[in-house]
């Protein structure tokens, strides 16, 4: 499974994959982040499915735009999303043979130079797109059940970058202790509106195990603080 976060906000966008490769008994670390940086280009692709269905369409994606120029990220997204139809005509059927389902979902952000503003798409495994916007500032792929409460809690389109990535991490703390298929390292990306830079930085569980232990005494106090009197009702009856 994966865990594969992205989050939009007025600043600029906020992203974290983890790296965990789990098939069978065998995990291995695994880069799931590709980006792309040239002259007003900016655009990062994050992904949840399959991993030979993954790396073939960033293999053709990549090819395709070192001849061509996208002025808009939309069109890199329909360029990607070409490039997951063209691996499903190739392989959708060889690999239902063997028991698999064609599966890639996928997480798109940047901002290339005729954008007004940094962009967040979610593409599917059929190739079409959702963006994200006002009132869905965040995207899961992969394991989304564990984090969602958090960030829908304190995220909106007006926290800040370091907000956004103090409660993506959290998400990602939530779903990596509840679940044994999503680990450390986690790759972060983070870029900020009309920048045309994206900033990468990787995190080993020793980095962040403090803020992890942390967030644990504080739900821990949390909890006691939560009155009682509601209660009686229900204890009263024993």
């Amino acid at each position: 499974m994966t865990y594969c976060l992205g989050i939009k906000v007025k600043e600029g966008l906020v992203a974290i994959a983890d790296t965990r490769i789990t098939s069978g008994t065998d995990t291995t670390v695994k880069k799931k982040v590709f980006t792309v940086q040239k002259d007003k280009y900016s655009l990062f692709i994050m992904t949840s499915g399959l991993r030979s269905v993954r790396d073939k369409a960033i293999t053709y994606f990549r090819e395709l735009v070192e001849h061509e120029e996208h002025d808009k990220l939309y069109k890199a997204v329909n360029a990607f999303g070409e490039q997951v139809k063209r691996v499903a005509d190739e392989d959708k059927e060889s690999l239902l043979k063997a028991n698999f389902k064609f599966d890639l979902n996928t997480i798109i952000g940047g901002q290339l130079k005729d954008d007004d503003e940094h962009k967040l798409f979610h593409l599917y495994p059929e190739g079409n797109w959702v963006e994200l916007g006002q009132g869905a500032p965040f995207i899961i792929i992969g394991n989304s059940g564990h984090g969602k409460p958090i960030l829908n809690r304190t995220i909106t389109e007006d926290s800040s970058m370091r907000q956004a990535l103090k409660a993506g991490f959290l998400s990602f703390d939530s779903t990596r202790v509840s679940s044994n298929n999503v680990d450390f390292p986690i790759d972060v990306l983070l870029y900020k509106k009309d920048s045309f830079s994206l900033v990468e930085q990787r995190y080993e569980k020793k980095d962040l195990e403090s803020i992890s232990a942390l967030w644990e005494e504080e739900l821990k106090s949390a909890l006691n603080l939560i009155p009682e009197e509601w209660m009686d009702k229900s204890f009263n009856k024993l």
